[in-house]
């Protein structure tokens, strides 16, 4: 996916490569990315829209999430805007101070599943035990379903003596971490910026409170030695504390989080969610009973019961992403599938201007999940996600734009604000393919689809064909289809194999679309066009001279109509600029999903020896094989492609980008994304020769389904990146096999497992396009 933009470290691609030395350490960042739980509360449209009043009554604008056994960014109004960097539970001891995160390990489960123990809604308890074993904490979390809080059960149990613990909330009003306004009392804490406010309320008094200034973006010096200073008020980057009563044994509090436009309406919310109290608040976010909430909604996918019956797990991963799924979807701007619910590194990234992270809109991406959601049966948001997209396509009205339009924007807040403007060609494909096939399921009525083919679908197939030069911000490019600006990793421009298979397979289900339409000779272009480029596909992209195996695989990317000159790619994440036989990736899988190339094909079958090389040095080398304790077999994962460098520094174990800068040793890490690919591709060679066995449908599911299964941490997240046991990992202790700091969980790579368990279920690839297959896949 992504690297960095200038300072914001999360999510771009940078292409030339900076210094390795160290910047000052930010002011104040986010929090740590490699988050266990998510969650929002279920609300249900109305018409499409989500509007107060429905089934699900007001409507809740509240995430959160939880990493390291701390709850972290909690957003409130749009789903990228976080007003929480994180609250911790810091416990003084006889020993001294321990806190949350640093000096505790963590657990994660569900709080409400059915009776095989799957997940009936992101609501969780959170247990984390002191590792000199002086305390346990238990925390559950979710939100209220009616207001705007999040509510939280905390359980604190002395188990060495008395203990006094202490909250510890370092908020970051309006997305930012400086310029808030913040008090503190023993009837709550407050902090706003702004017309944004919160307020921390409990079911009884503090002990003591204080407000204090963020010293070195260390929260914990409010403490000081277990001993709040006097200070009640605070202003710019603000760390708030209150103190709960020392014990001995047992003790358990609620509290909830309100928020507002002042802090009245944030007072009032809060102390609504606790007159409510626990188990019905609980009960309403489940859906228990009459009550309507997550249960329904999953009891709502047709689906999810024939597809989690294709797991290797029980069901457990797949009732879990389904969630997911629906949790990253913000609740103003229905339909708007965010990438993830987390800012990658967050923990060096500074806070202290506006960061979306990954909280923001991907056309491909979103394509992943509307299709993921669809393979479940929902037929409600696809339908929102497809009306949606006219939000971020390029045209007219698009604020800025000066040149061609039909294409949609590469990266964008949910209410369709620009953030990037490059031009990624798979990404104005998608839209149409995801259109198509809600048309085919019988979901998106023929007059609904013939009126975006005018308003979107033309605009977009009729960009893939001509192309044009484009005007917005930066960007004055001229784009000549099928060569990309941009391929689907962000950092290259050139002629890249997944990317012409999404344009190819966009042409021609624009060309069906165009037929309904009424609009023959728009369709009969869209197909012919969609012919010359699958016709120079292998003269483009194939290349006979490599450095690799026998010199003859598909390459990640070709600048020029020559794929044997060796001519050099770009450098990105501080990596080198290589030659482009010298980078392979699993892209050109993707010819074979949506019906470019049969998986047959000697092209396609040629280039697996030279994906799957594990002897090559790691730099050049994209798979590697995992094996899990207790766990019988190896389990195989790649990169995006070799010489990758969106990852941690492999020389000095630091995050991506640290300090703002570019390091040559930064590593691209495996990805449990193309686990699901090449499972896709594997049913999609078993199902060349006719319906595929039982035996063969099993063999994937053991070897790719259990994979995926793996990756994902205990609270059943799926990571962007796994640790692939590469050079240092100094400042997270990463175990092989398991989600690195990067960004979970990632959308993409739950819509990837949901797709493969779907296609398993019917026995041939989800997202496979019949026109397609038919017309060059015989």
């Amino acid at each position: 996916m992504r690297t960095l933009k200038t300072l914001i470290l999360a999510a771009s691609a940078l292409t030339v490569t900076a210094s390795a030395a160290c910047a000052a350490e930010p002011a104040t960042t986010w929090a740590y990315s490699a988050k266990t739980a998510v969650g929002a509360s279920y609300e249900a449209y109305v018409d499409g829209a989500y509007k107060d009043g429905g089934r699900t009554g007001a409507v809740s604008k509240v995430w959160f999430s939880v990493a390291d056994g701390v709850l972290t960014e909690t957003m409130y109004g749009l789903i990228h805007e976080a007003q929480i960097k994180q609250m911790r539970i810091a416990v003084k001891t006889a020993d001294g101070l321990a806190v949350e995160g640093r000096d505790t390990t963590a657990k994660t489960e569900y709080l409400y599943t059915d009776k095989k123990g799957r997940p009936l809604s992101p609501a969780y308890k959170i247990t984390t035990t002191d590792k000199a074993g002086r305390f346990v904490i238990e925390k559950r979390i979710f939100t209220d379903p009616d207001r705007n809080a999040l509510f939280l059960r905390v359980t604190v149990k002395a188990l060495k003596g008395p203990v006094t613990p202490f909250l510890v909330l370092e908020p970051h009003m309006a997305n930012t971490g400086g310029n808030d306004v913040g008090s503190a009392g023993a009837q709550g804490l407050t902090a706003g910026e702004g017309k944004v406010y919160l307020t921390l309320r409990g079911d009884r008094p503090f002990a003591k409170a204080a407000a204090a200034k963020l010293e070195g973006n260390d929260a914990l010096k409010i403490l000081g030695d277990g001993v709040l200073p006097a200070t009640s008020e605070a202003k710019g980057a603000i760390v708030l504390a209150a103190q709960l009563p020392t014990q001995a044994g047992e003790a358990t509090y609620d509290f909830a989080i309100g928020f507002g436009a002042d802090p009245g309406v944030s007072a009032q919310t809060a102390l609504a969610s606790l007159k409510t109290g626990y188990a019905e608040v609980l009960a309403r976010y489940n859906g228990e009973g009459e009550r309507v909430g997550w249960s329904d909604y999953l009891a709502s996918l047709s689906e999810l019961p024939r597809v989690a019956a294709q797991s290797a797990d029980g069901g457990k991963l797949a009732y879990a992403s389904a969630l997911m799924l629906k949790v990253q979807e913000d609740r103003t701007h229905a339909g708007a599938l965010i990438a993830s619910l987390s800012n990658p590194w967050g923990d060096t990234v500074d806070a202290g201007k506006p960061s979306t992270g990954y909280k923001a809109v991907w056309p491909r991406d979103f394509y992943q999940c509307a299709m993921a959601l669809a393979a479940l049966g929902d037929k409600e948001t696809p339908l929102a996600a497809f009306h949606y997209l006219p939000t971020v396509q390029v045209g007219p009205k698009t604020p800025g734009n000066t040149g061609a339009g039909g294409w949609f924007l590469q990266k964008t807040e949910v209410d369709g604000t620009p953030e990037w403007v490059g031009v990624q060609l798979d990404q104005t494909a998608m839209p149409i393919m995801l259109g198509w096939k809600l048309w085919k399921l019988g979901w998106l009525s023929e007059p609904d689809l013939k009126a975006y083919y005018a308003r979107m679908i033309k605009p977009a197939a009729d960009f893939l064909v001509d192309g044009g030069k484009v005007g917005i911000g930066w960007n004055k490019a001229t784009i000549t289809p099928p060569y990309s600006q941009q391929e689907r990793w962000e950092e290259q421009d050139g002629h890249s194999p997944s990317t012409t298979a999404a344009v190819i397979a966009g042409l021609v289900t624009a060309g069906d679309i165009a037929d309904l339409a009424g609009d023959k000779a728009s369709g009969d272009r869209y197909r012919a066009t969609a012919d010359a480029y699958s016709a120079k596909v292998e003269a483009r992209m194939f290349t006979t001279r490599g450095k690799f195996g026998d010199g003859s695989y598909f390459m990640r990317l070709n600048k020029n109509e020559d794929p044997n000159d060796k001519a050099p790619i770009g450098a990105a994440n501080g990596q080198i600029a290589p030659p482009e036989d010298e980078v392979v990736d699993g892209g050109f899988l993707e010819l074979v999903r949506y019906g470019v190339r049969r998986a047959d094909d000697s092209h396609i079958v040629g280039s697996l020896p030279e994906l799957d090389d594990t002897a090559r040095d790691d730099l050049y080398r994209v798979r590697y094989d995992f094996s899990f304790p207790g766990v019988k077999g190896e389990f195989p994962g790649w990169r995006r492609y070799d010489v990758d460098g969106y990852g941690e520094d492999a020389k000095t174990g630091g995050n991506y980008g640290e300090g703002g800068e570019m390091s040559p040793g930064q590593r691209g890490r495996v990805w449990p994304i193309f686990t699901g690919e090449r499972g896709h591709y594997e049913l999609a060679l078993a199902a060349e020769k006719g319906k595929p066995s039982k035996a063969q449908i099993a063999a994937i599911r053991a070897r790719y389904v259990k994979a995926i299964e793996l990756f994902a941490n205990d609270g059943l997240l799926i990571p962007e990146q796994v640790w692939d046991g590469v050079g240092a990992d100094a400042r997270h202790p990463y175990v092989k096999g398991e989600g690195t700091d990067s960004a979970t969980p990632l959308a993409w790579s739950h819509a990837e497992y949901l797709k493969l368990l779907r296609s398993l279920a019917d026995g041939q690839v989800w997202d496979r396009y019949e026109p397609v297959a038919a017309r060059y896949a015989k």
